[in-house]
């Protein structure tokens, strides 16, 4: 019996729950999620494809005959037999085609990398709305499992009133709904919390039914930015950085396009040898060039050119105004979630005491059998309520922040 005891006591502590701090689940969040993985995979694959962009292409190699008559043909001479001819190709890019394309290709690997740090940030205001729903969960089950022990007063009070024929028995019923109504909201606290647990879960990229508990002590805190120029919000804004990357491969893109201007190279070395006794063995080598300036041909890359100096504009247009709108909007949310401290504060110190003190008044009343039960149950209905609406306002803060943090470094 006593080893039994000692292996279920191991096994309940191997099974207690880890705790989670935000931080802690941020950070495995960045380095285990699948999908950020894949934008590094993405941009793995630009480097390499940026050097494939630098080789050439293979030589082509080919064999046959030359100037050989068609049977039947009366042959007048030996140099009439023709030749055997075998002929060796090679293209040569030019060089500074390949660098500007290789520059372009390898620019898009870094817009990757923007993306990620782009959808990073989106994952971690997912993480952090998600944990501080979780948080105020644990806090509304504080706040439930308070008001059980309070209903169970009302309820054994009334009980006794009741054998004295000093209350009614409805009174002893309507504390029987105001329990199962309260255990009502537990269950929908706790299947909260499992929701919320399951999603961050995901998004740490491990089984959804790993359990783990939050940091119930952890509450946001929110610094405003005293100046959101521009220029700052350029810096820290992660969609900016993303959008620069874009310009930049465009930038690239640009440069090679003109680049095309430039002429390829191509060399081919021919080899015959005659089928008659009486001629040497030759050769031919001949170089050439491509002539891309010509009229039909360099229309293809000038518009282009021109079409891609279009968009690049539209980009640093689309930049510009992306900034301007978030300056608005950050200082918008400073005002709004000043303005929730406030009215947070007001019913965190003003608005609750003050209902407290009546229901504490009113219960000892009923207590000491001068009050009814439907004062009271009055009285703690207003109070819960409004403790709850505290609660209410205390996730919209929450929320607010983790917003106002995304928008700062988005």
């Amino acid at each position: 019996m006593i080893i039994c005891f000692l292996i279920n006591k191991t096994r309940g502590q191997t099974a207690q729950a880890e705790i989670l701090s935000l931080d802690t689940i941020l950070t495995r969040i960045e380095q285990q999620n699948i999908k950020l993985r894949a934008y590094d995979l993405r941009s793995k694959g630009f480097s390499y494809r940026a050097k494939a962009s630098t080789g050439w292409m293979a030589p082509m190699v080919g064999a046959g005959t030359f100037m050989t008559p068609y049977p039947g043909q009366q042959i007048m001479e030996d140099s009439d037999k023709g030749s055997i001819m075998f002929n060796i190709e090679q293209e040569i890019p030019n060089p500074s085609k390949q660098k500007a394309n290789s520059r372009y290709i390898a620019s898009q690997g870094a817009s990757e990398t923007a993306k990620r740090a782009v959808n990073l940030n989106d994952l971690r205001a997912q993480a952090k709305s998600l944990y501080y729903t979780w948080l105020i969960a644990e806090k509304r089950i504080q706040l439930l499992n308070d008001n059980e022990k309070i209903i169970q007063s009302m309820k054994q009070l009334e009980a006794i009133r009741y054998e004295y024929n000093q209350s009614q028995l409805g009174n002893v019923f309507k504390t029987d709904a105001q329990l199962e109504e309260n255990r009502n909201m537990l269950r929908m606290q706790e299947a909260e919390i499992a929701r919320s647990r399951a999603w961050l879960n995901s998004l740490m990229n491990v089984p959804g039914d790993i359990k783990f508990k939050i940091d119930t002590n952890s509450t946001p805190t929110f610094e405003p930015v005293a100046l959101l120029d521009t220029l700052l919000l350029a810096t820290r804004r992660q969609d900016i950085q993303k959008m620069n990357a874009d310009m930049q491969t465009m930038r690239y893109g640009i440069d090679a396009m003109k680049q095309e201007r430039k002429p390829d190279f191509k060399i081919r070395f021919d080899h015959m040898s005659p089928l008659g006794k009486m001629m040497p063995n030759a050769y031919s080598v001949m170089g050439m060039i491509s002539i891309p300036i010509a009229p039909w041909s360099s229309k293809m890359y000038k518009n282009e050119t021109k079409a891609m100096q279009f968009e690049l504009n539209a980009m640093q247009a689309e930049r510009k105004s992306m900034l301007l709108e978030s300056q608005g909007m950050l200082y918008g949310m400073q005002a709004e979630i000043k303005t929730m401290k406030e009215r947070i504060d007001r019913i965190a110190k003003k608005i609750i005491p003050a209902l407290e003190r009546s229901m504490e008044a009113n219960f000892q009343s009923y207590r000491e059998n001068k009050q009814d039960l439907p004062v009271v149950l009055a009285d703690w209905e207003a109070l819960n309520m409004m403790k709850n609406t505290l609660l209410d306002e205390q996730l919209k803060l929450y929320l607010m922040i983790a917003n106002y943090e995304k928008e700062l470094f988005n």
